[in-house]
């Protein structure tokens, strides 16, 4: 029996609606990334796909502004995060990370370590139509007044 493959996904705000996007600026998913492997022996290991990560392993690797992640185990691909038992950070702002130290034994995963991690990123291109520049407003410094009063000496 398959079971419908279940992900973390957390949208990011927008710069624009689905609509109203320049074309070719919607956000296109990657496929699945794979470049940290979670040290069983050290306890200050663990997995991490972030996005600093991918690029080291990668240097062409361009995603101009993630708009949504999904995160899986990559033994486990159908079964959602959360039911797997192990405290991970998925989000559009970092990547993933996943710290052998903050595991501890139990549900399906019986060893205090990370599985090994994979996320798949929704990226906006590159391109400057998808990134409009809004105009600055600026504003004028509040004016000061000193205000001297006679001192009288008697």
């Amino acid at each position: 029996v398959l079971l419908p493959q279940l992900v973390v996904s957390v949208p990011a705000a927008s710069n624009c609606c689905s609509s109203c996007c320049p074309p070719g600026c919607t956000c296109e998913w990657t496929d699945w990334i794979d470049v940290s492997y979670p040290d069983s022996s050290d306890r200050n290991s663990g997995d991490y796909e972030t996005f600093e990560n991918i690029l080291k392993n990668d240097p062409s690797w361009v995603c101009a502004k993630v708009e949504n992640i999904s995160c899986r185990a990559q033994k486990f691909p159908d079964i959602a995060l959360e039911d797997l038992g192990q405290k991970v950070e998925c989000s559009v702002d970092r990547g993933l990370i996943c710290n052998n130290s903050d595991q501890r034994p139990g549900g399906m995963i019986q060893m205090p370590v990370c599985l090994n991690y994979e996320i798949s990123v929704c990226c906006v291109p590159n391109l400057p139509e998808c990134f409009p520049v809004s105009p600055s407003t600026t504003t004028a410094p509040p004016l000061s007044t000193t205000l001297s009063l006679p001192t009288s000496t008697t």
